[in-house]
């Protein structure tokens, strides 16, 4: 699948540190994908990063032509995100 990423997601990933090759690898192979708002869907998986475990998020808007990655971030709420047993 092809992706775009808007000027939200261009402004986070730049604001927030997250390199744009990490974001690709979890669009390209993402541990889950969830459903999410407004009729999105989130790509996410976990990263060890100094002994605790984080998600990057990605949220997707798949209809578009190509894939829209409306927005990205880190989180370390993994238990609140993550479906079944971490």
């Amino acid at each position: 699948m092809q992706f775009r990423f808007s000027k939200h997601t261009q402004e986070r990933l730049q604001g927030r540190g997250i390199a744009p090759e990490l974001l690709r690898r979890v669009l390209e192979t993402p541990e889950q994908k969830v459903p999410g708002a407004r009729g999105t869907v989130v790509y996410q998986s976990r990263f060890e990063q100094e002994g605790q475990t984080f998600l990057l998020r990605a949220a997707v808007n798949e209809n578009a032509d190509p894939a829209v990655v409306t927005t990205v971030y880190f989180t370390s709420k993994v238990e609140k995100y993550w479906k079944g047993k971490p």
